[in-house]
C-alpha cells in the first residue's frame, strides 16, 4: 500500500477525533460549572427575596419594596443585638480555639507513636455532628442529674444555670463549639509544624537562642499560612454557627444567644416573614465578605513582612 493511500484511509479517523478533544475540556469543566451554578441560583433566589414584602401566611401582600426591608434592620434593637452576639461569638470562639490548638499542636509536633495516639484521640470530638454534640452537652449541664453541673459543685458552685442562664449560656455555647472544633485548627498546625524545615531550628539550638525567641521569630513566621488558613475556615464558620446555639439554646435564654442565622430561621419558619430572613442572609453574606478580606490582607502583609518582602 503506498503512502497517498494510507494517508486517505487515516484521514476520516483524524477529522473525527479532532472534534472530540475539542469538546473535552468543556466537560472537564463541567462540574466546576454546575456547582457554580448550585450556589449562585440559592444566593440570586435570597437576593430577590430580600427586595420584597413576602410573608407566606399573607401572600396576597407579596411585592417588591426595594430596600425597605435593610432599612427597617436599622432602627430596630434586635439586629444590633444579633450583630453584636455574632462578632462576640466569633472572636471567642476562633481566638479562643487558635490559642489552644496551637499549643496542643506544639505539644505534639515531635512525631511520636505516643504523640500521634493522642493526635487521633483529639480528633474524635471534630468526627462528632455539631447538634448531637450540643444535644449531648445539653445533658451533661443538667442543673439536676448534668455530670457537668455534679462535678463544679464539688467545687463549691451550686446552681450553675449553664445555658439557661443569660449570664452563662455565652460561655457554656462558646466551650462547647471550642469542644468540637478545636482539633480542626490543631491538626492544620500540627501539619504545619512537622512540614517545617529543620535546618533553622538546629542553627538556632546550636547558638543557643532562647526558646521564646525561636517561638516568635522563627516558627510563627513560617505557620503563618496555615494559621491562616485555620483561622479564616474558623472564621466564616463561627459567624454563621447554627447548630450548637440552636440545639442548646434556640437563641436564647430572651434574645441573649440570637445570632444570624438562628434569627433568620425563626423569621423565616416561625414568623415566616420570607424577606426579612433573605435580609438577614444577604447582610450575614457581606459581612463574612468584609471580615475575609481584611483578615486575608492584614495576614498577608503581616506574612510578606516576617519573609522580607515588605
Amino acid at each position: 500500500m503506498s503512502i497517498l493511500q494510507l494517508l486517505q484511509t487515516n484521514a476520516p479517523t483524524g477529522r473525527k477525533a479532532r472534534p472530540r478533544g475539542r469538546w473535552l475540556p468543556y466537560l472537564l469543566s463541567l462540574p466546576a460549572l454546575l456547582v457554580c451554578i448550585a450556589i449562585l441560583v440559592p444566593f440570586v433566589t435570597a437576593a430577590v427575596y430580600s427586595l420584597q414584602r413576602y410573608r407566606l401566611n399573607l401572600p396576597y401582600l407579596r411585592g417588591f419594596i426595594g430596600v425597605d426591608n435593610y432599612i427597617d434592620f436599622l432602627s430596630d434593637p434586635a439586629f444590633w443585638n444579633t450583630l453584636q452576639i455574632s462578632l462576640l461569638y466569633t472572636a471567642l470562639t476562633v481566638v479562643l480555639e487558635l490559642l489552644l490548638g496551637l499549643g496542643i499542636a506544639l505539644l505534639l509536633r515531635r512525631p511520636t507513636r505516643f504523640h500521634n495516639a493522642v493526635s487521633i484521640v483529639l480528633l474524635l470530638p471534630l468526627m462528632t455532628a455539631p447538634a448531637i454534640a450540643a444535644l449531648m452537652w445539653k445533658l451533661m449541664t443538667n442543673p439536676s442529674f448534668g455530670i457537668l453541673s455534679y462535678l463544679v459543685s464539688l467545687f463549691g458552685v451550686t446552681d450553675f444555670k449553664w445555658a439557661s442562664d443569660p449570664s452563662s449560656a455565652l460561655f457554656t455555647v462558646v466551650l462547647v463549639d471550642i469542644w468540637v472544633y478545636t482539633p480542626f485548627i490543631m491538626i492544620l498546625l500540627l501539619a504545619g509544624l512537622r512540614s517545617l524545615p529543620r535546618q533553622p531550628f538546629e542553627a538556632a539550638a546550636l547558638d543557643g537562642v532562647p526558646a521564646s525567641f525561636v517561638f516568635f521569630r522563627i516558627t510563627l513566621p513560617m505557620l503563618a499560612p496555615y494559621i491562616i488558613t485555620a483561622s479564616l475556615f474558623r472564621l466564616l464558620d463561627s459567624i454563621q454557627q447554627f447548630d450548637i446555639i440552636y440545639a442548646m439554646t434556640q437563641g436564647g435564654p430572651g434574645d441573649r444567644l440570637m445570632v444570624f442565622q438562628v434569627q433568620a430561621y425563626l423569621e423565616f419558619f416561625q414568623y415566616t416573614n420570607v424577606g426579612r430572613s433573605a435580609a438577614l442572609l444577604m447582610i450575614l453574606w457581606l459581612i463574612t465578605n468584609i471580615l475575609s478580606n481584611i483578615f486575608i490582607k492584614n495576614w498577608l502583609r503581616l506574612r510578606a513582612r516576617a519573609h522580607g518582602q515588605a
